[in-house]
């Protein structure tokens, strides 16, 4: 690890000020640039034509005819891209229980002659316009065969189930995959005096970004130079995968990454309108666009979660837990997105949460069906080991007859257990797990919630109170490049291979210069999304941008800093230590001999640039309580969030403001899958959820204020002592919300657990069960 200065504070933009976020400007006037707004006067449209069915066979019997009608330039099929390459699954598919590696089903740019999902590609066409590529798509004759489709995990595990992919297995399951130790647990098990069995289903959800996901092509036949403008997460791994799927050499390639209007994890990943954008400018040498609507996005967009989860918590005399066994059915739908496989693995390692388990065993099923792929949503696997592990511990406490906070309270990891060793491997460096819980009692007056409670039962309602305590891994072990130029106005430019899709970077990173060189905010810019200004960077995705990219940032300003003093140092003939950084301007201190930034880099024979690419070698490991309050009418089972508290241990914090907002968005979307949002497709495959008529999503009115504070002890792993915050609102929020719905129908009508989301309908239905 390189060395680095320590962060000053009380400087302009130092760490922990909350300065205004430099984006706004332009988005707030209208002035931002998505990728939508890539028009050429000569641009061609870009159409998918797909399939209506979950399991069909096909066949298209006039391309021809197609492309001889007025408007149409290419109409494209199986066969016209069947020599690239299929699109990646990047992770390792393990063995089968006979010493098998599972093999990995080819997902084609198009499909060759099965289709095996409603929105699953089949065909292609690019006109003048999309009404024109429209009218060919519904020319093309399609001779649909339907096969049987499968839907669910469990159901796909039946015997009897139709195989998604028969040529390749004998059963639905993609891979399998443990961690932990069996005997171990199997021994504990044995000694307990108190066993309990629970059951979740972590519903499947779709990433609703403001900004649907789009591409524009340009091939310039002078340069052999094919140009991308897309939204991405990260446009280096984009350019990549496209370089190896299509035979370029990537100085062949460049990907552009405009405003971006929202991520979340699912603009990270390959999709097949890439490629063929990418082919068919190359092709017809013209500009060629894509714009996804609402409904291809629902239909196709990678979705995130779907677990089904059993576990078995074992506890002795005391109330300990002593052993946990976990099994986790995760839905990969029809085809292996980029990172799917390995997406409730990480719910697996993270399955002790906040707890001091001793034994733990976790197994993950990977189960192929006839729905849309899924990948990393907004903490990926994370939430998923939250909300099981968070709601276990409430059914627990209540089976026992325990109060649920004192039950967290005997089995917490305590601060002097710290650098604490998982049975999973994790290692988390440092925790007051007990410390942030008190405090968010505290703040949501869980003491006084009996007075509020039987005001709402006067008023013929019911109400709960439910907390969550969780612990998350992000920030992965990994660096991040980062380059700063001085410019010859002394202002400076900031290059970094991370991407922006709303989280404030420009702000973050500036605060991070501002700090190390004291210049003012504005003369601070920060350039991201284009792979012809910086060469390699690891885009944005599991909170790694401000721990992994703004300590490289903080290590550039600083190497920036000292070259600039060094070239002061000569001009003003003082040595590097007397000099002084202020205001774009460098002064020898207790004196009037200065020069600008300005001056030295229009004197210097060579560019004045700051570079440092910091390797951090373990993950963060962000956490905090969530304390939720609800209302529930009973004759209408809607629910009204009342109260939300949340504190968290983020460690040392850039930007108070961007926190809060990164924490309110996740908790946003925490509350959606918990009680508004399901995707839902029908025992034939078909996405009956397909709009924003049919699927449920959170709105302003369906929260109130929400108290965030922070309760930090600074990370030992990170050089900065960061820890990731772009995912924690969503892993915390989900358990804490149903704590609370839970706690209300158990209390009244002794209801132990319902599944997310807590719809209306379902507790209404359920309490009507219940009497």
């Amino acid at each position: 690890m390189n060395d680095m200065s320590p962060i000053k504070f009380g400087q302009k933009g130092a760490l922990g000020t909350a300065s205004k976020r430099k984006e706004d400007a332009a988005l707030v006037q209208g002035l931002g640039h998505y990728t939508d707004d890539a028009h050429h006067a000569d641009c061609l449209i870009g159409y998918v034509v797909r399939s209506g069915y979950a399991h069909a066979r096909f066949s298209i019997g006039n391309l021809d005819e197609v492309r001889a009608m007025d408007g149409v330039h290419m109409a494209l099929a199986f066969d016209d891209v069947a020599d690239y390459k299929p699109l990646p699954c990047v992770i390792p598919l393990g063995k089968d229980k006979n010493g098998e590696r599972y093999q990995e089903p080819p997902r084609t740019m198009l499909c060759k002659d099965i289709a095996r999902y409603v929105g699953d590609p089949v065909a292609f066409i690019v006109a003048d316009t999309k009404a024109a590529a429209a009218d060919a798509a519904e020319a093309l004759e399609i001779d649909y065969e339907p096969l049987d489709a499968i839907v669910g995990a469990e159901a796909a595990l039946d015997g009897n189930a139709p195989l998604v992919w028969p040529g390749i297995g004998t059963t639905n399951i993609a891979n399998e995959a443990a961690v932990g130790d069996l005997a171990k647990v199997e021994a504990a098990f044995e000694k307990a005096s108190r066993i309990i069995d629970f059951k979740v289903i972590n519903n499947r959800l779709v990433c609703n970004y403001m900004e649907p996901r789009g591409i524009v092509a340009e091939y310039d036949t002078d340069e052999d130079l094919l140009t991308l403008t897309l939204g991405t997460q990260g446009v280096h791994s984009i350019r990549d995968t496209l370089c190896k799927m299509l035979g370029l050499d990537a100085d062949r390639l460049r990907v552009i990454t405009p405003d971006v209007g929202g991520g979340f994890g699912t603009k990270n990943f390959m999709y097949h309108e890439y490629p063929l954008v990418a082919h068919a400018a190359r092709a017809l040498k013209r500009t060629v666009k894509w714009i996804s609507d609402r409904t291809e996005h629902f239909m196709t967009d990678a979705h995130g979660r779907d677990n089904i989860t059993t576990a078995r918590l074992a506890l002795d005399e005391n109330n300990r837990f002593i052993g946990l066994k976990v099994d986790i059915l995760g839905d990969m739908g029809a085809y292996l997105s980029e990172f799917s496989v390995i997406i409730p693995w990480f719910g697996a390692s993270m399955a002790t949460g906040v707890y001091d388990i001793p034994a733990l065993h976790a197994t993950v099923t990977s189960i192929y069906t006839n729905t849309a792929p899924t990948d990393a949503y907004r903490g990926a696997g994370r939430p998923e080991a939250a909300y099981l592990l968070e709601r276990l511990v409430d059914y627990a406490a209540g089976e026992i007859g325990i109060d649920p906070v004192e039950l967290r309270r005997i089995n917490f990891i305590k601060p002097e257990q710290f650098p604490y060793k998982t049975q999973s491997g994790r290692m988390y460096d440092v925790g007051e797990f007990e410390g942030h819980m008190d405090r968010a009692m505290e703040v949501a007056e869980w003491e006084t919630f009996a007075a509020r409670r039987a005001d709402s039962e006067a008023a013929g309602k019911i109400r709960g109170i439910g907390l969550a305590t969780y612990i998350e891994a992000c920030a992965f072990a990994g660096s991040e490049p980062a380059k700063i130029d001085l410019n010859d106005d002394g202002s400076v430019t900031l290059y970094i291979g991370t991407q922006s899709t709303g989280q404030g970077h420009q702000t973050a990173y500036a605060q991070l210069i501002s700090a190390a060189l004291n210049l003012d905010m504005d003369q601070i810019h920060v350039r991201q999304g284009d792979t012809n200004e910086l060469p390699a960077g690891g885009g944005t995705g599991g909170s790694r941008s401000i721990p992994i990219g703004g300590v490289s940032v903080n290590a550039a300003a600083t190497d920036l800093a000292d070259q600039i003093k060094d070239l002061a140092a000569d001009k003003l003939e003082a040595a590097s230590g007397d000099l002084e950084l202020i205001d774009g301007v460098v002064k020898v201190a207790g004196t009037d001999r200065s020069v600008t930034f300005a001056e030295l880099a229009a004197e210097s024979s060579d560019p004045v640039v700051g570079n440092a690419t910091i390797e951090q070698n373990e993950a963060t490991y962000p956490n905090g309580t969530h304390v939720c309050e609800v209302e529930i009418d009973p004759s209408t089972g809607i629910v009204e969030i009342t109260a939300y508290v949340v504190v968290d241990d983020f460690g040392v914090t850039v930007n108070p403001d961007l926190l809060a907002g990164q924490v309110h968005g996740g908790i946003v979307q925490g509350v959606g899958q918990a009680l508004h949002e399901r995707t839902y497709y029908d025992e034939g495959g078909q996405l009956i959820s397909a709009s924003f008529m049919d699927y449920g999503m959170p709105r302003a009115d369906n929260l109130p204020p929400i108290h965030f504070e922070t309760r930090n002890v600074p990370s030992t792993t990170n050089a900065l002592g960061i820890k990731g915050a772009g995912e924690a609102g969503s892993i915390g929020s989900c358990p804490a919300v149903m704590n609370a719905v839970v706690g209300a129908l158990s209390k009244a009508y002794g209801i132990k657990h319902i599944d997310m989301p807590a719809l209306p309908q379902t507790i209404w239905a359920a309490i009507q069960e219940a009497k």
